[in-house]
């Protein structure tokens, strides 16, 4: 049963394989290929296939174990299944002859028979024979595999017969086979099967094969397979057929030719390349990677196991080291393209100047590139080249292009183009700069005005057509953005000239819903207002902004930025003058005689022990000398690394005077910057002690040992940018080499930083004065300027900084200074605080002033409006100086503006006795101290006087004195001082801001209170116990001032003899040569100006007693403050007080300056005459009544002796200020003279023709003719029309853009020549965009000598579009009325709608009828043209869902062609919509105008879309813009009470 189970053995078989062997005379130089066969058959992978397989060997050879000492080999054992499943094995042996290598005869064998018989022998035997494998195995067959024949013996079943049929190896193919024929006749009687295998197919010859066919034909049974053992062909085909000989149960053996065979090999080797060549695509990406490394990580893939067994390693490496080779030249065209994509950037910025490059060759050129500083920066020189053969493609991180590839012809292309972009960026630059002309000279622009709008006035520009429209849209942006950015500032600057106007209510207050209607009435009158009218969102938002500017002024927001006065005084004063020592005792000890200095030490990687090494060595016992003076030094070093960095400082043991800062990279640096921000927060956040001063920090930059450092600049860069960001000093390193990191000069500049630093702190933390130490200023002076006036803030400065007297303020006042000069018998002490307008107004009242000091530009008009509005609420018992500030004398003659400023501000100081003066900037004398000398002493004769009525002042106010004689300003309730502390104003709590800033003090502090340091941290200072009241500064101090009316240029013919004698003196004085005097700003400079009376008349009665004053003057005004700070419970004594000096002063009590001016009050009393102006008589008559009985308690503030008109209009001589009967009486009489004048009729202007230079470069016989010089009776259209036209409808009627989208104006101007030409020229031939066509027949009309459209019919087309003429006003008239009388009596309602709408209807048919009248007036040949071009157009309309080309766009793009108007006449301009409109009717009711059809309905157009003007609905007549209403209420503030106007 067992035996039955068991499979059987496969069975085996021996196949001999035999042909012609022998020498090399027998066989030739080469074998027939039996050894190539048996190998490709047992061993078929490529790898183990060898061609050459020797049979010439050597006698120790023929002996080994391989050969055996016989003359055939053991190939070995083949297992094999056949298509039926059965498995067989199969044992091949080679029957050969062996030569010896010394004889070249056979070896001598076992066997002597001859080859024929001995291999046809069936029985072969040879104990221990090996299997053989290739030639290298003989002697050497431990190396390889060794594998016995079985049993030492083999019985053949089957022979293999191989015939060589290849052409060559020097013998003759009938020699051949006659030894075949003998082989075959020995073999044959063996009666084993037998197949002839063809070998070298793949190189035969095809007699050979026929000659082999015909021997094996004329035998039995013998098969004949075609193999080729190189191309693995029919080999295993060749022994399958003779194994199916030998078993008998097999098929019949089936053959294959050798090229069928040979194809299905080529298709399964190539199938296998291409898997095999993609998976080394996918799978090497680097050049660099080794066969070794990949034929490792793919050994398992099946892919590349098919290939290698197929093709073999050796194919496998060369298709791998194919690829690596791709790989490399991808790598370096890639490095290649990107030198060469940024080679353009690299010449762009070497050789980006054409004047020097644009005749230079490439060679000059690259000669050029190594003359640059920057050439190592871009390019790198290498020392093998060419570069793509150096390893320099390997340095990936390399970016600089290699200098050789410059030598390329790719190289010299790219510098070619660089020229010639060149070339054309300058061209687009002129074009675009010449575009922006024309923009600017198209003056009708208008701010915020779309490109749309603009684009059709300028298209027939040549700089438009070049650019493109990116450029064209960027050119206009560009344009609006400068109109935009001017026309801003001119309104702000118009804002400022109307000063009057928004200066008259509360500080901190909102304006009102009237306020807010009277300021849009008075602005909407100027043509800055107006001129934003497109931007009405951004000047309502300016106007606000400026709003609320004035009634909340700070620096901060200052609307002149970084050039308001406070700022600039602020820098110029802390830059110039040196802060006083007042002798206070400093925090540690006395500043002078500070010897003990602790110091913490930062830094990083042990710079802080080095540095705290360097200054001991330069110590003797930690005693530092510095400027002949020694401090005893205690060093902390600490590095920041250390985490008890922050806890270190400010210890009860060791507080620090300041810390030394180390740093010697970016690194360390940025730590250095994060840590002293941690320092200083935490010493803000645990700093308990109000004393306890800033820490300040020293930034040393440690110098680098190993000589010059490549970062130093940036480090030095980066330290003092650190520095300034916080506010501490940077020490450098000093120029010159030392060895150490540290030098002697950086200890020394870091100590002195320290020591001053403390000393500042000692000011600083120090109390305030005493108001004994205030009351030693004699003089307390504000001036004020106009912040951003066309002058340095140095110039009015000069006349105080120059003098060697001035000297600082107090510190915390850091726009104040104090001048020491000799006025009258002794020394003065004056205090100037110099302030911007708007910080001076919260002082006008609040603050005691001895006198004011008013700078304007004489240049600009919103400077004289600010002084204006400032002055009209200044007391006028306060001196006045006014100072016009201008380049030189020469000014006032030359420009009638600024002499109409000066005249103007020598008029108001003439009215209020003030005092007039002129500073220049180009003259050294007028910057001098004793310009303001004359003013110092009026001021200082005035004072007590001054005094009095500031304390008059603030205490009726605080009384509240129900009383009002005089008329009240409306911060009349808002005193500076509140003297009683039960008054009611006392519960009212002070504004969060000063208007001019809590670093000034124009009045002592009267109480104990904090101040607040440079670094926000508050300490006590206190005032004298003399005052007993706490009083705090109001700051809704509202100068009530009134608008200004615009005001006409005047020519002022006369000067005042004042101001000439100014101008003179100083004109004289440069010209002389001045010796320098001694004390020069302590003399007295009065004889150069006129004393002005003083207004402050004092009677007989008058007596001072009551400002009495001992001879202490430092205690003088405490003396009189108090004197009627006590007043306020004694009735009997207010009334010997008060009363009395009122009396004393003539009865008058202190009023304003805008009462004694008559340019001042009525610059306040014009803007509200203009603000109702444009209300009807019985309007404003009605309002007058009203606000009269308003306001019939008030007194009033008209004066009748003032006229309302500004009197300085006339010139310095005007009669309203020195009267004339004679000129009066001359004026009446004229007056009366003049008859009423009859209204002008309106003449119409006459349309100036327009010739527009023409825009060919070319002499034309048939372009720019007359138009009937180019038509015929027979041909009334001219040809160039007609062949446009085609053109257009034929290709172009799906043009997106078409007529609109300009085309390449060198097309237009080729087509016109060619035409110029050959009038038969062919315009498709031309191959030619149809937008370039299209420009070239708007070009046509546009150079014909007159325009298409007559120009006298211009104004009655746009009369007809405006429905003026009198046929449709009289139809839609008398239409209308006939209809409506109808409609009325029978009381329908909707009735009155439908006629309403058929007399529109009858309106718009009428005016259709007048339209096609005037066509009708059209010169003949004109009118034929204008039917054709409109006809087309509007078949282009009909296609607007395609070209979005509707007629509204169409008529914008061609009626400026067709009508060519005078864009430079106003006239014109206005016009400009109606004109368009004109030429849309015309394309959208063409069959109506032209071909006598009926009108089209345009409210469902056909083919056209709906444009934004239809044709059927004409435009109405121009509307002017409205502006927007003003601001609700509710918008604004809640609802108020309204105030009575003043």
């Amino acid at each position: 049963i067992m035996a039955k189970n068991k499979e059987p053995r496969p069975p085996t078989y021996a196949v001999s394989v035999v042909g012609l062997s022998g020498t090399e005379k027998e066989k030739g130089n080469c074998g027939v290929g039996k050894s190539c066969l048996c190998n490709r058959y047992v061993r078929p992978k490529a790898d183990d296939y060898y061609t050459e397989h020797t049979s010439v060997l050597s006698t120790i050879d023929f002996g080994g174990r391989v050969v055996n000492n016989d003359h055939f080999l053991y190939w070995g054992e083949v297992s094999h299944r056949g298509d039926d499943g059965l498995e067989c094995k199969i044992q091949i042996i080679e029957q050969t002859e062996f030569i010896d290598d010394q004889t070249f005869l056979p070896h001598r064998s076992t066997n002597l028979q001859p080859y024929t018989k001995r291999a046809a022998a069936s029985k072969l035997q040879s104990a221990e024979k090996l299997m053989y494998i290739c030639t290298d195995q003989l002697g050497l067959e431990q190396d390889f595999e060794q594998k016995q024949m079985p049993d030492g013996k083999l019985s053949i079943d089957g022979f293999v017969l191989c015939i060589d049929v290849s052409k060559g190896c020097n013998r003759k193919f009938d020699d051949q086979m006659k030894f075949i024929n003998s082989l075959y006749s020995q073999i044959v009687k063996s009666k084993k099967p037998i197949v002839i295998a063809a070998t070298k197919c793949d190189e035969c010859v095809e007699q050979y094969l026929r000659d082999i066919q015909a021997f094996a034909s004329n035998k039995k049974n013998l098969l004949v397979v075609e193999t080729s053992a190189r191309c693995s062909v029919n080999v295993e085909l060749c022994f399958h057929a003779l194994t199916q000989l030998m078993d008998k149960t097999r098929g019949k053996a089936k053959t294959v030719p050798y090229l069928d065979a040979y194809k299905t090999q080529r298709q399964l080797v190539a199938t296998a390349t291409d898997k095999f060549e993609k998976l080394i695509v996918q799978t090497v990406k680097d050049y660099h990677t080794s066969w070794k490394a990949i034929s490792n990580k793919l050994k398992t893939h099946p892919d590349y196991d098919d290939y290698i067994n197929l093709e073999g390693t050796r194919k496998a490496r060369n298709t791998f080291s194919k690829h690596i080779e791709q790989l490399k030249q991808e790598h370096i065209k890639k490095r290649k393209e990107d030198y060469f994509s940024s080679l353009p950037k690299v010449l762009n910025n070497l050789l980006s100047n054409l004047e020097e490059i644009e005749k230079l060759s490439w060679m000059e050129a690259q000669n050029v590139l190594k003359s640059r500083p920057e050439f190592q920066y871009w390019f790198v020189v290498l020392e093998h080249t060419p570069w793509d053969e150096s390893d320099h493609i390997d340095k990936v991180g390399e970016r600089r292009i290699p200098f050789d590839i410059l030598r390329t012809p790719e190289a010299e292309k790219v510098y070619q183009n660089h020229v010639q972009h060149l070339i054309a960026e300058k061209r687009r630059l002129e074009m675009k700069e010449k575009f922006k002309k024309t923009l600017e000279r198209v003056h009708f622009i208008s701010p915020g005005q779309p490109w749309e709008e603009v684009m059709c006035f300028v298209m027939e520009d040549e700089a438009y057509k070049y650019i493109s429209e990116a450029d064209r849209r960027d050119v206009y942006n560009r344009h609006q953005r400068e109109i935009v950015e001017k026309a801003k500032e001119e309104f702000q600057e118009m804002l400022f000239e109307h000063a009057e106007l928004f200066y008259d209510l509360d500080l901190n207050a909102t304006p009102s819903c009237d306020k807010m209607s009277e300021i849009h009435s008075v602005l909407n009158e100027e043509p800055r207002y107006r001129a934003l009218q497109k931007l009405a969102p951004d000047r309502e938002s300016l106007l606000l902004k400026h709003i609320g500017f004035v009634y909340h002024p700070t620096k901060e927001t200052c609307l002149s930025g970084q050039s308001c006065v406070d700022i600039k005084v602020e820098q110029i004063l802390a830059n110039r003058l040196v802060q006083l020592d007042h002798g206070r005792s400093n925090l540690y000890h006395n500043s002078a005689n500070i010897d003990k200095v602790n110091l913490y030490l930062l830094g990083r990687e042990g710079l802080p022990q080095e540095l705290a090494n360097e200054i001991r060595a330069q110590s003797t016992d930690d005693e530092y000398t510095l400027d002949g003076k020694i401090y005893e030094l205690e060093l902390r070093p600490i590095d920041i690394n250390s985490t008890l960095l922050l806890t270190h400082f400010w210890t009860s043991a060791f507080k620090p005077h300041g810390c030394f800062c180390v740093f010697s990279s970016i690194e360390s640096l940025n730590f250095i910057g994060d840590c002293i921000g941690r320092i200083r927060a935490e010493l803000g956040q645990s700093r308990r002690d109000r004393y306890t001063p800033s820490l300040p920090f020293i930034l040393i930059l440690a110098n680098q040992r190993d000589g010059v450092c490549k970062n130093l600049p940036i480090l030095r860069h980066q330290g003092q940018q650190l520095a300034n960001k916080l506010q501490c000093t940077f020490v450098d390193i000093p120029s010159g080499t030392f060895p150490r990191k540290f030098n002697e000069s950086q200890i020394k500049q870091a100590l002195r930083g320290v020591l001053e630093a403390v000393k500042h702190n000692f000011d600083v933390m120090s109390p305030m004065p005493s108001i004994k130490d205030l009351s030693e200023t004699d003089l307390r002076i504000v001036m004020c300027a106009m912040c951003g006036d066309p002058f340095s803030v140095d110039l009015i400065l000069s006349p105080f900084l120059d003098s060697h007297s001035c000297s600082a303020a107090q510190p915390g006042q850091s726009n104040t200074l104090v001048l020491d000069k000799i006025i009258g018998d002794s020394r003065r002490r004056i205090q100037i605080t110099v302030l911007s307008y708007h910080s001076s107004i919260g002082i006008r009242k609040d603050e005691l002033v001895h006198g004011y000091i008013l700078v304007y530009s004489a240049k600009r008009k919103s400077s004289m409006a600010m002084l204006r509005a400032f002055l009209a609420e200044v007391q006028d018992v306060i001196p006045v100086q006014m100072v016009a500030i201008t380049d030189s004398q020469a000014d006032f003659f030359e420009n009638d503006a600024i002499k109409e400023l000066m005249t103007e501000g020598e008029h108001i100081a003439t009215e209020i006795s003030a005092k007039f003066t002129a500073l220049y900037s180009l003259s050294q004398y007028h910057r001098q101290t004793e310009v303001f000398t004359p003013f110092f002493s009026e001021v200082l004769e005035k004072k007590t006087g001054i005094e009095g009525s500031f304390m008059y002042e603030s205490t009726r106010d605080s009384n509240n004195a129900s009383e009002d004689v005089f008329p009240q300003s409306p911060h009349g309730n808002s005193p500076a001082y509140s003297y009683y502390l039960d008054s009611e104003d006392d519960t009212e709590a002070p504004p969060p801001y000063s208007p001019i800033g809590d670093d000034v003090q124009l009045l002592p502090p009267p109480s104990t209170k904090y101040r607040i340091d440079g670094e926000g941290n508050e300490y006590p200072y206190h005032s004298t116990p003399v005052n007993i009241h706490d009083h705090e500064r109001n700051h809704k101090v509202p100068p009530p001032v009134r608008p200004k009316p615009v005001l006409s240029k005047t020519n002022v013919k006369k000067l005042d003899p004042n101001l000439l004698k100014t101008i003179e003196a100083g004109i004289k004085s440069t010209r002389k040569a001045r010796v320098p005097l001694a004390h020069a700003e302590d003399v007295e400079a009065s004889d150069n100006y006129a004393e002005p009376t003083d207004t402050l008349l004092k009677s007989k009665g008058f007596s001072d007693d009551i400002y009495a004053v001992p001879d202490d003057t430092q205690n003088r005004i405490v003396k009189m403050r108090n004197s009627f700070g006590v007043l306020h419970g004694t009735h009997c004594e207010e009334e010997n007080g008060f009363d009395r000096m009122s009396r004393g002063q003539g009865g008058r009590r202190p009023s304003k300056y805008k009462h004694r001016s008559k340019i001042l009050f009525s610059k306040t009393k014009a803007y509200h005459r203009r603000a109702h102006s444009d209300a009807s008589d019985e309007e404003s008559g009605l309002a007058v009544q009203k606000k009269k009985k308003g306001r019939g308690h008030r007194g009033s503030e008209e004066d009748p002796l003032l006229s309302p008109v500004d009197p300085w209009k006339g010139g310095i001589d005007n009669p309203a200020i020195t009267s004339d009967p004679e000129q009066d009486e001359k004026k009446m009489k004229k007056k009366k003279q003049q008859k009423p004048k009859e209204p002008k009729k309106p003449k119409q202007k006459a349309t100036k023709p327009l010739y527009p230079p023409t825009r060919r470069n070319w002499e034309s016989n048939y372009f720019g003719v007359p138009l009937p010089d180019l038509v015929t009776p027979e041909r009334p259209i001219p040809v160039f029309i007609e062949k446009c036209v085609d053109f257009i409808e034929s290709t172009g009627l799906t043009t997106e853009g078409l007529y609109r989208v300009s085309g390449n104006k060198t097309d237009q101007d080729n087509i016109q020549k060619q035409f110029d030409q050959d009038h038969s020229v062919d315009l498709m031939a031309m191959d030619v965009a149809v937008n370039a066509v299209a420009g070239a027949l708007k070009a046509f009309f546009a150079d014909l000598p007159d325009p298409l459209i007559p120009y006298n019919l211009h104004p009655e087309l746009v009369e007809a579009a405006t429905a003026q003429t009198p046929r449709v006003q009289h139809c839609f008239t008398h239409t209308r009325k006939s209809l409506l009388r109808v409609c009325l009596r029978s009381g329908s309602e909707w009735m009155i709608d439908f006629i309403l709408f058929l007399t529109e209807i009858v309106d718009r048919m009428e005016r259709m009828l007048v339209l096609k009248e005037i066509v009708k007036k059209f010169p003949p040949v004109n009118y034929e043209v204008f039917k054709y071009v409109i006809t087309h157009l509007n078949r282009v309309s009909q296609q607007s869902k395609t070209t979005l080309m509707t007629a509204d766009n169409l008529s914008i793009c061609f009626w400026p062609t067709l009508m060519r108007p005078d864009f430079e006449n106003k006239d014109t301009l206005s016009t400009t919509k109606l004109n368009q409109s004109v030429i849309e009717s015309f394309i959208q009711q063409c069959q109506y105008f032209f071909y006598g059809e009926e009108a089209v309905d345009m409210s469902h157009p056909e083919g056209t879309p709906p444009s934004q003007h239809g044709a059927a609905h004409m435009p109405e007549p121009l509307v002017p813009l409205t502006l927007p209403p003003p601001l609700q209420p509710q918008q604004i503030q809640h609802q108020l009470q309204a105030e009575p106007l003043v």
